[in-house]
Parts: structure tokens; C-alpha cells; sequence
């Protein structure tokens, strides 16, 4: 197989989540391989500070699309705008969130939080790609942004740890549903990678030390590592691997 200098060139993505952290990162990555990138997040400005940033020669262009991705309508929507603007081929679903903090004390508000984005956004998210893919019969790729808490637990993350092992399980079930049309579904999962999102959790010197603990590799993930995952599995190198949940951890889930 000749792998082109720029794989992902003539694709065209949708990236959720896109305005921030991984899924800026990954947004960005896309581009830069050679895709037409929609990027969706609830922030104008976020996304169309995104857009403004230089990408190399060749490289594909992002479209801001604000969205709240907790919307069905609103991301059926935004997949219909993007799949009218060019046929849709790569998903991305990396919106997410956290509510750490012990389980007998954690509101129950933010239990449905965690899993109405991680979880229902998400599968809403795939459930609109796929459709669009499915009806026209056209092949695709899909990865979700997992993480290594959907292989293992951590205290105090009983939430999240719960939505990140049904991302793994919707990975694994849509990849067998999905293969025989030509989708491959697989899943990303970092370790802690220092965003907006984990930073005032890794302020806390005794929480930072023991995260770095676990990590074989002795250091936190750059966001590029993890974008580079995602470029490998939406390319066509990645065309028998299916239902995977690739781990980015330094060695975390590998003890």
C-alpha cells in the first residue's frame, strides 16, 4: 500500500467537541492530513479561533459550526450542514466531560451530566453519522475518544470511569454492526494529557504525583500523541482494524 504524504486528502470530518483540549488537538491533526474538517462546540469563538490557525501547505480547511452537542436536533443538524457541504467519510466524537468525587457524595445531577455527554452525545453522535453513511452506502471510518479509565478504575471517578467503559462497549458493538458496510468504528483512550479540562486536577501536587505513578513512561501524554492516534485510525492504513479501543497511556493499563 502507498501511504500519501497527506492521507486523509479528498476526507471530510466532523470533530465534536472540537473548540478545546483533545479534540482542538485532533481537529487540528485532521486538517493538517489532508481533510475538510467541520468542527463542532457549543463556543463561536473558540471554533473560529480554530479555524484562524495556520495549517501546512495542501493541508485540508476547518468549518465552524457552533452546536451543543447534548442536542439531538442540533447534531443531527450540524452532520446534515456538513454532509451537504461535502460527503461526510470520518468521525470524531471527543466531546466530553468530568465530575470527579467520592461516590456516596456525588449529586446524581452530576452522574446524568457525565453520561448525557459522554455517553448520549456520543451514541447520538454516531447514530446521525452513521445514517447518513448507511442510507448512501458509503464506507467511513468513526473513532470515539475514550480513555484508559474505560479499561480501569480510579478513585473518586466512579462517573466517568462508567462512561468511558460504555464508550468502549458501543465502540465494540458498532464496529461488528458497521463492518459489513465498510465503516470501521474504533476507540482512542489517552492517559491524562494536560488540558483545560485536567488542569485543576494536576495543580494538586499530590494528585499529579500520583498519576505520574502510574504512568510507565514517567510523563503526562502530549495532545499530539493522541491526535496522531486518531489520524492513523481514520486513514487507510487503518482499514482492517475495527472494533479496538487503542490505549495512548505510556504504559498505564499495560501494569
Amino acid at each position: 500500500m502507498t501511504v500519501s504524504v497527506l492521507p486523509l486528502a479528498g476526507q471530510h470530518a466532523l470533530v465534536t467537541g472540537a473548540g478545546r483540549g483533545l479534540g482542538r488537538a485532533c481537529a487540528l491533526a485532521l486538517a493538517a492530513a489532508g481533510a475538510e474538517v467541520t468542527a463542532v462546540s457549543r463556543t463561536a469563538a473558540e471554533l473560529e479561533a480554530l479555524a484562524g490557525e495556520p495549517l501546512p501547505d495542501g493541508a485540508g480547511a476547518i468549518h465552524p459550526h457552533p452546536a451543543d452537542v447534548s442536542s439531538p436536533e442540533a447534531v443531527e443538524a450540524a452532520v446534515a450542514a456538513a454532509d451537504g457541504r461535502a460527503p461526510l467519510s470520518i468521525l470524531l466524537a471527543s466531546a466530553g466531560t468530568n465530575r470527579p468525587g467520592p461516590t456516596v457524595e456525588l449529586a446524581l445531577a452530576d452522574l446524568d451530566a457525565v453520561l448525557d455527554l459522554n455517553v448520549r452525545a456520543t451514541f447520538v453522535a454516531c447514530q446521525a453519522f452513521g445514517r447518513r453513511l448507511l442510507d448512501a452506502g458509503r464506507p467511513g471510518r468513526v473513532v470515539l475518544m475514550s480513555s484508559q479509565m474505560g479499561t480501569v478504575g480510579y478513585p473518586g471517578r466512579a462517573a466517568y470511569c462508567a462512561s468511558k467503559h460504555a464508550v468502549n462497549g458501543l465502540t465494540k458493538a458498532l464496529a461488528v454492526e458497521w463492518a459489513p458496510h465498510g465503516i470501521t468504528v474504533n476507540a482512542v483512550a489517552p492517559t491524562f494529557v494536560l488540558t483545560p479540562m485536567t488542569e485543576p486536577m494536576l495543580a494538586d501536587p499530590a494528585f499529579s504525583a500520583d498519576v505520574l505513578g502510574r504512568i510507565p513512561a514517567g510523563r503526562l501524554a502530549e495532545p499530539a500523541e493522541v491526535a496522531g492516534a486518531v489520524v492513523y485510525l481514520a486513514s487507510p492504513a487503518a482499514a482492517m482494524v475495527t472494533g479496538q479501543v487503542l490505549a495512548v497511556d505510556g504504559g498505564w493499563t499495560a501494569w
